[in-house]
């Protein structure tokens, strides 16, 4: 059998975004269609008010790390595996750290420090003592992590804009499948920063209200932060819902920096390559989750290939529940994924929007409060899709 083929288990995920901070409470907002974390603020965007998605929790202090690695992402990090801890001491108790891997996604690792050393510099004409330019490498988060557990195998940061932590989840999958490791643990984790919303808005991407994916008024994403880490293993947890990861597929079409392929052909390969590997068809998808970031140019590729691959599916965008989180949107979708099979009412996540259809885009099965699967869903499909045409699709399994 090719290795592609083998599930990987993923366990109740760590997670913190705008709809909460545990699991039951981020399910009841999601599915209720309600986010305490989405809100208007100026914190980000002096002089503009914008709709961002913020993690209100109290985070851990990181002045037990090593000052390299001391930033508030990282400590979005540590709190996501806080939530995690116990089943990862139980599953690697008899393994070694060098069969244990660490793979995270991100996009803004510690830029949130770096923005406010340069303040500081500009008003006092030196670099803060707690400032390291180490702390915003991308590698950050997957080093800090590792160190922190004490592991040595493969560990390793994927940076690829909105796909990041999908593409590491289905690296962690790989890792297990090449016999690489026995345990990993992989997800994303992005913050709010300055930065990230002045260069969104720098390309007149950004709502200022919530966004309205696959409305004839949407203008634009709602950005959020937001942390979700899955402990990935080849065999159930007991006492655990029985979820794997079944189907992964990627693709990089590199139509251009920051507009998608109009014609969705990286994106129809990503989920193409997705099916094969799940081996199951497109019709016994049950729920998809979209990318959905209700710009104009990425809402009508992505309805013009759902359209054709999944007529009559009930699908969604989750983003104006937890804003865009970025690097760690694949990660967090597909905690909602993971979330909507492991609920016993068969309940969808919300499409939250004005429902005014674009006349311009094919109509979708777009769910909303109280929708629910007409069976028990077995089947969904995360997809995201970058800039620069990165595009990956997972697809989560209820065995």
């Amino acid at each position: 059998m090719n290795s592609e083929h083998i599930a990987v288990y993923l366990h109740q995920p760590g997670v913190l975004c705008a709809l909460g901070d545990d699991l039951p409470g981020i399910g009841a907002a999601l599915f209720s269609g309600t986010s305490p974390g989405m809100c208007a603020t100026e914190d980000y965007s002096p002089g503009r008010s914008l709709h961002l998605g913020r993690v209100e929790a109290d985070l851990p202090d990181t002045r037990f790390l090593p000052k390299t690695e001391r930033s508030r992402n990282n400590a979005l990090l540590l709190a996501a595996f806080a939530r995690v801890e116990a089943d990862y001491r139980r599953a690697a108790v008899n393994l070694s750290p060098a069969r244990i891997a660490v793979v995270i996604g991100t996009s803004t690792s510690g830029i949130f420090e770096a923005e406010n050393a340069a303040r500081s510099l500009e008003d006092t004409g030196v670099w803060p003592e707690w400032f390291h330019y180490a702390q915003q490498e991308l590698g950050s988060p997957a080093r800090m992590l590792a160190g922190h557990l004490g592991v040595s195998g493969p560990v390793y940061a994927v940076s690829t804009a909105c796909t990041s932590s999908a593409k590491a989840l289905s690296s962690g999958a790989r890792l297990l499948n090449a016999g690489l490791a026995d345990l990993v643990l992989a997800g994303g984790v992005d913050t709010l920063t300055r930065f990230t919303v002045a260069g969104f808005s720098a390309l007149d991407a950004v709502a200022s209200g919530p966004c309205l994916p696959f409305s004839q008024n949407r203008n634009g994403i709602n950005i959020g932060e937001a942390a979700a880490l899955f402990l990935l293993t080849r065999a159930a947890l007991e006492d655990a819902p029985p979820i794997a990861l079944v189907g992964w597929g990627e693709s990089s079409d590199g139509y251009h920096i920051s507009a998608p392929d109009p014609s969705g052909a990286g994106a129809r390969r990503a989920i193409g390559s997705a099916l094969d590997v799940a081996r199951i068809h497109a019709k016994d998808i049950d729920y998809v989750n979209l990318h959905g970031t209700a710009t104009r140019q990425n809402d009508a590729m992505e309805s013009r290939v759902m359209a054709d691959f999944f007529p009559g599916t009930p699908m969604s965008s989750t983003k104006p529940l937890t804003g865009h989180a970025l690097g760690a949107a694949g990660a967090l979708e597909a905690a909602i994924c993971w979330l909507t099979l492991a609920n016993e009412d068969r309940l969808l996540p919300p499409h939250i929007w004005d429902r005014r259809p674009d006349p311009d885009l094919p109509p979708l099965n777009l769910t909303s409060v109280g929708s629910r699967a007409p069976g028990s869903p077995r089947y969904a499909l995360s997809t995201s899709f970058a800039f620069g045409g990165s595009n990956t699709a997972l697809i989560l399994k209820r065995e």
